[in-house]
Parts: structure tokens; sequence; C-alpha cells
């Protein structure tokens, strides 16, 4: 896409913050792990180079650098944190190593006046969030200092001729005082145009599917009832039409309700389309019996479906091609300039089909984050409560069971789910919270229910706010709320006599319990 911006990642944590917030104003932006090759992406002519941070010092040997070739091309150019102390180290500028680095919050003070600084409208000092164990103790030469800090120096320089900006602190970041309005001003002075629309994505998705698929292309999509996947067929429902076979693999893990009512909802938008449901239930509990290492679940649960999918699949006759709701983060993690991120556990999405299959792979969805996925599926039309259900892990309940999954852990955690999403929803904050959901603890406690003792299970309620998962906080839900939920599971869930409430946040956390 011309006039598109590149974004070299040097393995900050915000890299991805940074193209979420410059789609959200308007421009497309794609990330490209340092060190790959730039030829395909500069033969797209990009309009504007922006360099992320990163957790390496610039001095370490083996540290990611830069082309040559981007500091040759002439284009607009804006280093952040990593990406300003490398570019002052490769134009010639001088850096210095702190002994405690500065994380937290700074007050900048423009220095000298810039088109960055445009939308202070002379208002002055500016509360920023830095993040950085370097610092550019000296500008490279056609440099001006045009913003600093009480400790630091040099925390915003710019070369006006070749309109290069660096950038010490994260405006990317909420914790930056005006961050989007830095980054709008920077993406308006290089020139763009904010003509990033989902409608013309959508557009240009269908006709990519097409030239791919051909006149007499079938495609074979995975249906899980989530976000992703339904939002990814009714994208190749529009492509490719009646070619279109999706098959929806019931594991018996899945929430109250879920498969009938996904199961109903496609039907209705696609009657004209093929929908395999396979009631695959109680294969998958039979290979789960007595199993609580929760990896171990999931890699039972992931091969059992590949071998359901595949057997309905074989029913179908010829596929040429398997589509799979994949989204731009799983890519961009893939490549990781800092390598594979470290194992924390295995995908939530179990719908990853190998490529041994023999099918070719299309994945419509793989340049899009979660949000923007929602926003696609309104453009298709696909109804609300398809499109704003929470995220829901591809094993289901079984890891929100800590422990053996049987059939009576596996009601009564439905039950308990079941009353979470509708109070939730009862108290309109369905939409507010990224995810709310129940999970049985493996341990019993003592209570009294009417006039006798008890010694019930205990269910944890884990709800959490959210932008993309990548990290998460404890959602602050109404007393009134909380009391609603522990009322009700306890009332209606015969043998639970105890709820407790998941005030922790990711990181340290995860969002699922195992």
């Amino acid at each position: 896409m011309a006039g598109h911006i590149l974004i070299i990642d040097y393995g900050s944590q915000f890299t991805q913050l940074i193209a979420r917030k410059t789609r959200a104003l308007g421009y497309y932006a794609e990330i490209l792990p340092a060190g790959l090759p730039l030829d395909g992406p500069l033969s797209q002519k990009p309009g504007a180079l922006i360099l992320s941070g990163g957790p390496a010092s610039v001095d370490e040997p083996g540290a990611p650098s830069l082309d040559r070739r981007l500091l040759d091309s002439g284009l607009p150019m804006l280093g952040i944190c990593y990406g300003m102390q490398l570019l002052a180290r490769l134009l010639g500028g001088r850096l210095t190593r702190e002994a405690h680095g500065e994380y937290g919050p700074a007050e900048l003070e423009p220095t000298a006046p810039s088109p960055l600084w445009s939308p202070l409208n002379g208002s002055g000092r500016l509360r920023v969030w830095m993040s950085h164990g370097d610092r550019v103790e000296e500008a490279p030469p056609g440099f001006k200092v045009i913003g600093r800090t009480p400790d630091l120096p040099v925390a915003a320089m710019e070369d006006p001729g070749r309109k290069i900006y660096g950038l010490q602190f994260h405006p990317e970041v909420h914790h930056t005082e005006k961050g989007m309005e830095l980054l709008q001003a920077f993406l308006a002075d290089a020139g763009l145009k904010a003509d990033w629309r989902m409608s013309s994505f959508a557009k240009d998705a269908v006709e990519e599917i097409r030239r791919t698929v051909g006149p007499d292309g079938k495609v074979l999509c995975g249906l899980s009832g989530g976000v992703d996947s339904t939002v990814a067929a009714a994208l190749l429902a529009r492509a490719v039409g009646p070619r279109l076979h999706c098959v929806f693999v019931d594991n018996g893990l899945l929430r109250q309700g879920e498969a009938e009512e996904v199961s109903r909802a496609f039907r209705t938008l696609y009657p004209e389309l093929s929908l395999t449901v396979a009631d695959s239930g109680e294969e998958f509990l039979s290979r789960l019996e007595g199993v609580s290492d929760p990896e171990e679940k999931r890699r039972i649960i992931g091969h059992t479906f590949i071998e359901v999918f595949t057997k309905e699949a074989s029913k179908l006759g010829r596929a040429d091609f398997l589509a799979q709701g994949t989204l731009y983060p799983d890519v961009i993690e893939s490549v990781s300039p800092q390598g594979p991120s470290a194992l924390i556990k295995s995908h939530h999405n179990v719908g990853g089909l190998p490529r041994e299959l023999g099918f070719t792979l299309i994945e419509p969805l793989k340049y899009l984050f979660k949000d923007e996925v929602r926003e696609l599926g309104a453009e298709l039309g696909v109804p609300e409560e398809l499109l704003w259900r929470h995220p829901f892990p591809g094993p289901g309940l079984a890891i929100r069971i800590i422990g053996p999954v049987d059939r009576e852990s596996l009601a009564l955690l439905r039950k308990a789910d079941a009353i979470v999403r509708e109070e939730l929803r009862a108290f309109g904050l369905d939409r507010s919270v990224w995810q709310a959901f129940a999970v049985l603890l493996p341990v019993r406690s003592v209570g009294v229910m009417g006039d006798g003792r008890s010694y019930g299970q205990a269910v944890a309620i884990r709800a959490v706010t959210s932008v993309d998962a990548m990290t998460a906080d404890w959602a602050r839900l109404p007393a009134e709320l909380l009391a609603r939920f522990s009322t009700r599971i306890i009332n209606e869930v015969q043998g639970v006599n105890r709820v407790l409430y998941d005030i922790s946040s990711k990181p340290p956390s995860t969002i699922e319990w195992e």
C-alpha cells in the first residue's frame, strides 16, 4: 500500500501499540522485525518509517541495527527510545550508559519550535513516559535539540531538512500526555494521508481471496464460534460464496448453549453455505480422563481436534485451500527480533492445523488486530451477539477446570460461567470488560447452608479489561455485581459454597488460569 508506515521492531513491548495507534489515526502501518530483508517492504514504497524501542543497548555486541538504505532513502523517520539512540549512533551523535536508567513519568520541556509540538499550542511542559538505560548526550550533526527533561539534556531531537525525529520517551503509551497527537503531528509532517478504512480493507481482502482461490477453488474453514473464525468465515463467504465449506468441531468443552447458538446463527446468516457440525464431546472427554497437567490437556485437545477435523473434511470431497483466523499479533510474535517468545503455555487456539494436510493456507485476517477484526465484522454484517462474544480459548472449559476434567465438573462450571455472563450483561458491562468467566478450583471448604454444615467446591471469577490481551488489568466491577455473582452461583449451582474474585493483572499473571 503506497504511503503506508513501516515500523521497524527492535523488540519493544510497545511496538504493537505504535501500529495500532497509527491505524486508529487512519494510517496503515506494518511491522517489520529488525534484521529481516527489506527488499519486499521497500518495493511497496512506504511513506514514512518509525523505529521502535527495544531492550538492548545500541553499543552491545550483536545489538540490532538499521539498514543503511533506510537512512539514505529520504523518507521521513521517527525514532522512539532505542530507535532514537540508534539514529544518534549511526548519524554521528554521542551516547552514554546511565547507571540506573530512567523508568516512569517525566516532565518534558520543549526547547525549540518543531512540527512535533504543534499539538501543544504553546502550552509548555508535557508529561511523558520514559523507559531507557542509554541516553543521547550529544545530538548528531545537522540535528537540533527540541526537548529536554530535568535529567535528560536530549529528550527529543530533529533534523528538519530530512524530517528525521527522535524521541527518548514513548508517545505510543497512554501515560504520555498527548501521545496520539504527537504521532499525528509526525505523520502529518511526513505528508501522509489518513486514508486507512476498514471498508477499503474489506473490498481489497475480498478481491485478494478471489484472485488466490480462482474461479473453481474450494475453501475449507474451521469454525470455532469465536470472533476471529466467524469474521474470517464471513469474509470468505463474501468472496467465494458456496465454495466455502465450514467445519465446526463441538468438543464438548464449550460454554452453555454455545454450539447451538453458533450453528443456528451461521446457518441463518449464510444458508447457502455448507456447515458441518461434528459432535465429538465423548471422544474428547474419554481422552482427557484423569489428566491434570494443563499442557497435556492442550496437547490431547489439539491432536483430537486435528483428527476430528481431518475426518470430517475428508467427507466433503476435494478442497484446495484451508482458511484460518490468524491475527497480526500472532504473525509479529512468530518472527520477533528477539527470537521466539518464551513458552508460557501452548497457544489458546488449537485450530492451527498442520500444513501436511495438503491444503494451501489462507489467512485473511493476518494483518489485523483484534479490535480491527470486530470493526471488519461489523462492516460485513456479522451479528453483534457473535461479534462481541468474549474471547474463549481453543481448549475451552478444560483449562478453566483446575485438575481432571469430567462431566460433573463441566456441568457445574457451565452453570457458574453462564451466571457470570448473564449478570455482566444485565449490568451493561459486557462490552467494557474484555473477558469474564468462572474457574473451578481444586479445593473444598467448609460452609453453612440452611441448617447444616457443607463441604463444597470453590469457584473463582476472573474479569479483566484489555485492548488486545497482551496486557490486562483486573476489572473494578461494582460490589453489587460481585454480590450477585456470589449469591446466584452459591444458590443455583449445587455443590458450590464459596466464590472468589481474582484481582491479579497480566503481567505477572495470565488471563487464563491454565
